[in-house]
């Protein structure tokens, strides 16, 4: 029986995230809020300026408390995937980078994106991934992108703010379920190109070591190549998250067991996938 640990990302923040962990990890503490400039356990735990659900909190926040709930578990999974901000969690623990490299990658992903602003995101539920295609595929909508492939019924989609308010409506008006989400960008989307690039000139900076477990990678729901790490983490700002398919994959490498670190909204949607779709034998998609 073959087992995966999954990472969530932007959206799994909450205050009070991580209090019994911070007294446990001294050292990294302090190392981050160093690194940061300020008081990660404070922002975690209380929050005081309620700065938690700003983008270039929220990312090292996340990665700080997931490296520490993975240690938690001390087990060795057969694969790791993480979801968008995730996926550098589960680099850590491939070894692709140690815990002060990933935080500072992690921080400068963050200030990149919070600078992009004008955009929105939506959640789209309920209606299979075909149907969400085909009605972007309109004129009207034609600016619009899939952000994140969750499930063959969950789809989150990015664009302008105006063309979010106005998608959210037309939906709405057709009994379609759609959630819009509490972004101040379009993520994963053509407009966070400018984001990419120069995250793509930051990160290159960096030397990154040979994976010990393989990582499945958002952008083309395989496992991650070596030497493809600067690529595949730079293009991942701006491209979808092929959620749906990476669980395929890892179904039709005889992946069982699907563990989540913290929450369980990457749990609900794996069950969905495993529960509804066929696994991904490699060279059939």
């Amino acid at each position: 029986m073959k087992k995966v640990i999954m990472f969530p990302g932007q959206g799994s923040q909450y205050k009070g995230m991580g209090k019994d962990l911070f007294g446990k990890y001294p050292y990294e503490t302090k190392l981050a809020s160093d690194i940061l400039g300020y008081d990660i356990e404070e922002l975690c735990v209380n929050d005081p300026n309620r700065q938690l659900v700003k983008t270039q909190y929220t990312q090292p926040a996340i990665y700080v408390v997931n490296s520490f709930l993975y240690r938690e578990h001390n087990q060795v999974p057969d694969y790791l995937i993480g979801h968008s901000l995730g996926e550098y969690n589960a680099l850590l623990e491939s070894g692709a980078f140690d815990f002060e490299t990933g935080l500072r990658l992690v921080q400068k992903r963050g200030e990149l994106m919070s600078e992009v602003s004008g955009g929105g995101m939506a959640a789209v539920l309920g209606v299979d991934i075909k149907d969400v295609k085909r009605k972007l595929a309109a004129d009207v909508y034609e600016h619009l992108s899939i952000a994140n492939y969750n499930t063959p019924t969950q789809t989150v989609i990015s664009g302008t703010e105006a063309d979010i308010k106005a998608v959210v409506k037309d939906f709405t008006a057709q009994g379609i379920t759609i959630i819009p989400l509490f972004v101040s960008a379009a993520f994963h989307s053509p407009y966070m190109e400018l984001a990419e690039k120069e995250f793509s000139h930051f990160i290159s900076n960096f030397n990154f070591n040979e994976l010990k477990i393989p990582v499945i990678a958002n952008v083309t729901g395989r496992p991650y190549e070596n030497h493809l790490i600067v690529d595949l983490l730079s293009n991942q700002i701006s491209r979808s998250v092929c959620w749906s398919d990476s669980i395929r994959y890892l179904m039709g490498q005889d992946v069982s067991e699907f563990q989540e670190v913290g929450k369980v909204m990457l749990t609900k949607m794996t069950t969905e996938i495993c529960n509804s779709c066929s696994p991904i034998k490699e060279g059939i998609r």
